[in-house]
């Protein structure tokens, strides 16, 4: 039988795939160049031909971080139906990272921390940012919410606030929580088009739908005249 041969892995997958475990692991200024180029296995020459600098290697360590994210976010939403759930399954991907062992809080966070304001490193980190928070957005819109960049605002927020408890904390459950709170927030947000309308995302389904307590002056008034009419006829 022929020799089977592993494909060969270029110095820019082994690079990437060094920095990626030593910079998330222990953080982009700790992490030398040197150690990088030793633990991929290749020459010196072979990354600066390659990214040019130190950061151009940290910027596209976070763009691959991204587009890893990306990808897990997407497969997970494939397994909700209605724009609600699929809004809310962003959480359940969140969770899945947090779950895993080796787990160190939000790459992004942790390297623009250490860059220069201006830098290509930040301007990585920004792009992700904006990336959640247009995933948020669209996703709202789907769901019909009548101001989906303000309910956006308040997931991102909660998507934020999940990943540092899960890392200060050390609690994979906080994407659980996270999730919670974003469902009464969903079902709370007023729909396009119906006023103080209330879809109930955490109860009743996609289809069914809440109306704000607070009656508008002219239904009350419609309401009282009703009430007055049938009590006429009753007496009568």
């Amino acid at each position: 039988m022929p020799k089977v041969t592993a494909p060969r892995v270029s110095a820019r997958e082994r690079l990437l795939a060094a920095a990626d475990e030593l910079f998330y692991r222990e953080g982009v200024q700790t992490v030398g160049i040197d150690r990088i180029i030793e633990h991929a296995g290749v020459a010196k020459a072979s990354l600066y031909n390659t990214f040019g600098s130190k950061e151009e290697l940290v910027r596209a360590y976070l763009e691959s971080r991204h587009a890893g994210t990306s990808e897990r976010v997407n497969r997970t939403l494939t397994r909700f139906r209605t724009p609600q759930e699929r809004l809310l399954g962003v959480f359940d991907a969140q969770g899945e990272l947090f779950t895993d062992p080796g787990f160190n809080g939000c790459a992004f966070v942790t390297a623009s921390a250490e860059a220069a304001h201006g830098s290509s490193v930040e301007g990585a980190a920004d792009q992700y940012r904006a990336w959640v928070r247009e995933l948020f957005t669209g996703l709202a819109e789907e769901a019909g919410v009548a101001d989906p960049d303000g309910l956006a605002r308040q997931l991102q927020l909660l998507y934020d606030g999940a990943g540092l408890s899960a890392r200060m904390d050390r609690d994979p459950s906080a994407a659980t929580t996270a999730r919670a709170a974003a469902a009464a927030i969903l079902d709370a947000a007023p729909r396009a088009g119906h006023g103080d309308q209330r879809r109930g995302s955490g109860r009743g389904g996609a289809g069914g739908g809440q109306v704000s307590g607070r009656l508008r002056p002219e239904r009350t008034a419609q309401t009282n005249a009703a009430a007055a009419s049938t009590a006429t006829v009753t007496e009568s």
